[in-house]
C-alpha cells in the first residue's frame, strides 16, 4: 500500500508542534501477512496492511435489475472477465437492511473459479481494516489470500464491504486535505491532554465527520459491522451456498464470529485468523493493542541488538530509551521531508508501527532510525505512506476514511476528559516508549455525525458446526488473548496456538496451512488447543 512496496526484509540483512493523535486510530484489524499488513489505530488502534502495493482493479461493470419485493438474495450477478483468470460482477443490497425496498447501494466482488474442475462451494475472503478491500486483495494477491488446495477446491470470493473501494464507498477528503488531516502540524500550544488540547481534538474530528457526511450522505450512518454482515449473508445466497465458507483475517474475524452470532445454522466452515475479542470497548482494543506494538518493538531491538549493523546500542533497555528519544524529538522539533511534509511524532510512530506487523519487515526499521538519526524524514515517510496506502501524492482506496467510520458506528463512545486522563497514564505505564502518543483517541467519533449503533456483547453462535480460532502468541495487533476469549465464547469454537511473531498465522506456518486447508477441504477439525511453532 505505498511507495515504495514493502517486501520482505532480504535474510541477510538484520511537543505542541504535533500531528493530532486523534487522527490516527491504529486500525485494528487488518490483513494477512507474508510481505506487509494493513492499519491504522483504533483512536490508537492500528489497521491491517495489504500484501502488496498496486493499484485497485478499475472495472466498470452492470449491475442486475432491481431486485423485487427485497429479494436480494435472488440476483443473478454479470460476471465479466477481469483479468487473469479472474471474475468481477456488482451486485445490489439495501442502504438500510431495516427498509428493503428504499434505497439501494452497489457491493464489488472478484472470483477466482477452483482450479481443480468441481468446486466444493464457495470461499469468501476479507482480509481486514476495517476499510481494506477484499475484491483487490483476491484480484492482486490471492496466493496471500488463499493457499494453492483452497484455490483448487473453492470458488474464493473477495468483497469490498460497504463504503470500501469499488462498493459504494465512504468519502470525505481531497488528496491535498488528506494530507493536511494526517500530516498538517497544528499551530496550537496547547499541552497534550488540557482542556483546551481536547477541545481543538473534538473540533477537528467533528470537521472531519462532516466533511464525510458532506460527501458520503446517507449511507454514512450504515457502514456498520452488522450490516455488512447481513451483505454477507445475501452474498451467499447470491453464490447459492446452503452455508457460509469464510476465512477471515483480523478485523475480518469480527465479521465472521458477528455472522455466526446472526445465523449460525448457516455456518459452514469459518476460519477466524488475527482475532478480535467482540466484548473489547475501544478502551481495550487501544490499550492491548498499544501493549503488543510496545513488546514487538522490544522483540525487535533484542533481534536488533543481537545482529550486524544495528543503529541502536547498549542494552534493550537503553535501546528502547533511545526510540523513546527520537519520538520526543521530533515531538519537540519535526523534522522536513525532501517533499516538504513535516515529520511529527505521530507520523513517526507509523512508520516505526508499520513494519511490526510482519518479523519479515523488521530490518526496515534500522534504516528508520539510522536515516532519522541522520535528521532525514524521507524513509519515515516511505513507510506511513506504506500504511495509509499513499502513491505520488495520492491515496490509492478511500481506507483511512472507511476506516473511521465504520469504526465510529461500531465502537460508539463519549468523551470523558478525566477517563481519559487516567487511560492516558495506564498507556505510558504499560507501554514507556509509545504509550503516551496513543492517548486521547477517544476524540476520534466524539463529535462524528452519526449515532453509533453496536454494542460490544459475547458471541455464542449457539448451535453452529465447529469454528477454527486462530491466534499468534507474538501478534501486535491482535493480541492472542482475544483468540482465547473469542474461542471460550464461541460454542463451537476450536482454538488454535501458533508460537510465533507477527500478524495472523496462515501463510507464516506450515502446520497452520496443513490444519486450515485440512479443515476447509477435508472437514478435519483439530483437537482444541493445536499447536504449532
Amino acid at each position: 500500500m505505498s511507495a515504495p512496496e514493502l517486501a520482505p526484509w532480504p535474510d541477510d540483512q538484520e511537543s505542541s508542534r504535533r500531528r493530532s493523535p486523534w487522527k490516527r486510530w491504529v486500525l485494528v484489524i487488518g490483513v494477512v501477512l507474508v510481505i506487509v499488513g494493513l492499519v491504522v489505530s483504533l483512536t490508537g488502534v492500528w489497521q491491517l496492511f495489504q500484501p502488496t502495493v498496486q493499484r485497485p482493479t478499475e472495472v466498470e461493470l452492470e449491475l442486475p435489475a432491481q431486485p423485487v419485493g427485497g429479494a436480494f438474495g435472488e440476483q443473478v450477478p454479470k460476471w465479466t472477465d477481469c483479468g487473469d483468470g479472474f471474475e468481477c460482477a456488482d451486485v445490489r443490497a439495501p442502504l438500510d437492511w431495516d427498509e428493503p425496498e428504499g434505497e439501494t447501494i452497489r457491493l464489488r466482488m472478484v472470483k477466482h473459479p477452483a482450479t481443480g474442475g468441481d468446486s466444493l462451494g464457495t470461499l469468501f475472503v476479507n482480509p481486514g481494516g476495517p476499510g481494506a478491500s477484499g475484491a483487490d486483495f483476491v484480484r492482486n494477491a490471492l496466493d496471500s489470500a488463499a493457499g494453492a488446495p483452497l484455490q483448487r477446491s473453492f470458488d474464493v470470493v473477495g468483497w469490498d464491504p460497504r463504503g470500501v473501494g469499488a462498493s459504494s464507498p465512504v468519502t470525505c477528503l481531497s488528496a491535498k486535505e488528506m494530507d493536511e488531516y494526517l500530516f498538517g502540524v497544528s499551530d496550537s500550544t496547547a499541552e497534550r491532554g488540557s482542556a483546551k488540547w481536547i477541545e481543538e481534538a473534538e473540533a477537528s474530528s467533528r470537521e472531519f465527520g462532516e466533511a464525510c457526511l458532506k460527501n458520503t450522505g446517507e449511507l454514512l450512518g450504515h457502514v456498520d459491522t452488522i450490516s455488512t454482515v447481513r451483505d454477507l449473508d445475501m452474498l451467499r445466497e447470491i453464490q447459492g451456498d446452503a452455508q457460509l465458507n469464510y476465512l477471515g483475517y483480523s478485523y475480518g474475524t469480527h465479521i465472521g464470529a458477528r455472522y455466526a452470532e446472526m445465523y449460525p445454522e448457516k455456518v459452514g466452515r469459518l476460519v477466524l485468523d488475527g482475532v478480535l475479542d467482540p466484548t473489547a470497548s475501544e478502551a481495550d482494543v487501544v490499550r492491548e493493542q498499544t501493549r503488543g506494538f510496545e513488546l514487538a518493538l522490544r522483540s525487535y531491538v533484542e533481534a536488533c541488538l543481537a545482529g550486524k549493523e544495528c543503529p541502536l546500542t547498549g542494552t534493550v533497555d537503553e535501546a528502547m530509551a533511545q526510540i523513546g528519544d527520537m519520538l520526543d524529538d521530533v515531538d519537540k522539533q519535526p523534522l522536513v521531508a525532501s517533499d516538504g511534509r513535516t515529520l511529527t511524532a505521530s507520523t513517526m510512530l507509523t512508520a516505526i508501527i508499520t513494519p511490526l506487523y510482519s518479523e519479515s519487515n523488521w530490518g526496515y526499521l534500522n534504516s528508520l532510525f539510522a536515516n532519522v538519526a541522520d535528521g532525514n524524514a524521507d524513509i519515515a515517510f516511505s513507510l506511513a505512506d506504506s500504511y495509509y496506502g499513499r502513491l505520488d501524492g495520492e491515496y490509492l482506496d478511500n481506507s483511512t476514511e472507511a476506516f473511521q467510520a465504520i469504526n465510529c458506528l461500531d465502537y460508539p463512545n463519549s468523551v470523558d476528559p478525566e477517563r481519559m486522563r487516567e487511560e492516558a497514564a495506564e498507556l505510558e505505564r504499560i507501554a514507556p516508549t509509545i504509550g503516551k502518543f496513543q492517548s486521547f483517541g477517544d476524540v476520534s467519533c466524539a463529535g462524528w455525525p452519526v449515532k453509533g449503533v453496536q454494542e460490544r456483547m459475547a458471541v455464542r453462535a449457539e448451535g453452529a458446526d465447529p469454528i477454527l480460532v486462530i491466534g499468534t502468541t507474538g501478534d501486535p495487533a491482535t493480541p492472542y488473548r482475544w483468540a482465547e476469549a473469542l474461542a471460550e465464547q464461541l460454542e463451537s469454537g476450536v482454538l488454535v496456538r501458533f508460537e510465533g511473531e507477527g500478524h495472523t498465522a496462515y501463510g507464516q506456518s506450515g502446520c497452520v496451512n496443513d490444519i486450515v486447508e485440512s479443515y476447509f477441504v477435508d472437514g478435519a477439525v483439530p483437537e482444541s488447543g493445536a499447536t504449532c511453532s
